[in-house]
């Protein structure tokens, strides 16, 4: 069992105040993996401290400075991949191949995206009687999830590191592990004492604590959008930026052109990917109601094709979902489904056969679904897909932007305007077309209820930054 009882400030690893500890469990075998310490207001009052302190000096760095640290911090994260890897498997269930190939993966690409930006980005532009300075925003509170837990700590630590920021990073307090293992890459890269600091926690104790703290000058928060808006609520006292990656129910419109067994399958398998656990998953499948039967059979073969299981397998496509509390969820709510009138085309409730142990869902499928239905309306969180008909392309556009959430949408088909119109008319921010989920360098980020602001790319950067505009020396 793993003991990440400590936390890292001020480049040092520190005992928290706070004795209280929590058990992180292996969702495969349900089994305590490691235990952590959850942190309170002293905490983070220590971890903002040093964080301040330190930007007096890291925040005047300059871009040779950063650049050079980013080689270092790339150089160790490599040395330290399969430990990344191994991390994510066991604290959240991802399969091996996904753990290694996109989960660890993402880490390096964000890392090595940022420091490419970076070595390119202007920090100062002059205009006609002004000049812009583009200056570190300050202490940034990073609150990351536990379903992309790698991903989604780099694409936070990197901007602002890279653009002159000091950060307290407090992962999600279920899937904790990998921060753990990126802490050390930090230390051993040779960050400064202070740049980086990590502690863990749940929401309401250091989530809280950060969100308000009045040394933090920003907040950026991935998760639920519930969630989301009590951080919104706990920084407004303060007046500090606040930026956020949160819920999704994102419309896939399959257009009556597309290659029925390509996009569908494609679509299918991405909503199994992960269990499930993709925020910008797109859940909700629109056909033409003419295909609504060969599109269920279509979804159906690609559920039976996942091996569910050990995620050390490397057989293994698919693993359990991230807790009990996940499990019960889902099960919830796909009986709601059939209580509300949707055809289970497969899966349904209970757990695959012969995997008792661990919280594995059965990759399902429905079709028939009413947009108003719950399963269409609410995040589910699981490998569980809605096929929804429909009879023109007025009305999927009409259906997609029915939702709250305004993540992602999916369009696939072969006429090019077409395709264009129909992304243009989709309230979300990003538009994936015919499978293309776009380089490194494309921002990231939702409309509506599904947050504000942007991650990845040059947009990353700017969420990092404050514009000066200054007169008389041009």
């Amino acid at each position: 069992m793993r003991d990440c009882t400590k936390f890292y400030i001020d480049g040092k690893r520190y005992t928290p105040e706070n004795a209280e500890t929590m058990d992180v469990i292996n969702p495969a075998t349900e089994e305590v993996c490691a235990r952590i310490s959850l942190g309170n207001q002293g905490d983070v009052d220590r971890a903002a401290s040093a964080a301040s302190r330190a930007f007096a000096s890291y925040g005047l760095s300059n871009k040779n400075e950063r650049i050079e640290l980013f080689e270092s911090i790339i150089a160790e994260y490599k040395k330290r991949y399969n430990d990344v890897a191994d991390a994510i498997s066991e604290e959240m269930g991802a399969p091996k191949t996904l753990a290694v190939k996109y989960q660890a993966g993402a880490g390096v690409a964000h890392l090595q995206a940022a420091l490419d930006i970076l070595k390119d980005f202007e920090f100062e532009e002059v205009f006609d009687g002004y000049r812009i300075n583009k200056e570190p925003i300050g202490v940034c509170g990073l609150i990351t999830p536990w379903n992309w837990p790698m991903n989604q700590v780099v694409a936070k630590v990197a901007p602002a590191l890279a653009t002159g920021c000091t950060v307290i990073l407090k992962p999600s307090e279920i899937a904790p592990l990998s921060a753990y293992v990126f802490t050390e890459v930090m230390d051993e890269a040779g960050v400064p004492a202070g740049v980086f600091n990590m502690i863990n926690g749940d929401g309401p104790g250091a989530g809280t604590a950060l969100a308000s703290h009045p040394l933090i000058d920003m907040v950026s928060f991935t998760g639920s959008t519930r969630a989301g808006s009590l951080v919104a609520q706990n920084a407004a006292p303060t007046i500090k930026r606040v930026t956020q990656e949160l819920g999704g129910k994102s419309a896939n419109i399959i257009l009556d052109d597309a290659d029925l067994e390509a996009a569908v399958g494609r679509g299918a398998m991405f909503v199994f990917m992960n269990s499930g656990q993709s925020c910008n998953a797109p859940t909700r499948m629109l056909v033409p109601k003419e295909l609504l039967g060969r599109a269920a059979e279509i979804a159906a073969q690609t559920a039976a094709s996942i091996k569910i299981g050990d995620p050390g397998d490397e057989s293994t496509t698919m693993g359990p979902v991230v807790s009990t509390a996940q499990f019960d969820k889902i099960q919830i709510l796909i009986q709601k489904g059939i209580d509300e009138g949707a055809t289970l085309v497969c899966g349904g409730v209970g757990k695959p056969d012969d995997l008792e142990t661990g919280y594995f869902v059965k990759p399902t499928v429905f079709s028939d679904v009413d947009n108003q239905m719950t399963i269409a309306r609410e995040e589910i969180f699981g490998p569980v897909l809605s096929i929804i008909p429909y009879e023109n392309d007025e009305e999927a556009i009409e259906i997609a932007n029915d939702t709250p959430y305004g993540l992602a949408g999916y369009v696939n088909g072969e006429d090019r305007e077409r395709l264009a119109h129909i992304a243009s008319r989709i309230r979300a921010g990003n538009i994936y077309v015919n499978g293309d989920m776009g380089g490194a360098g494309a921002p990231f980020g939702g409309y509506k209820q599904s947050g504000n602001g942007r991650e990845k790319g040059v947009h990353g950067f700017q969420e990092y930054l404050e514009i000066k505009a200054v007169t008389g020396l041009v």
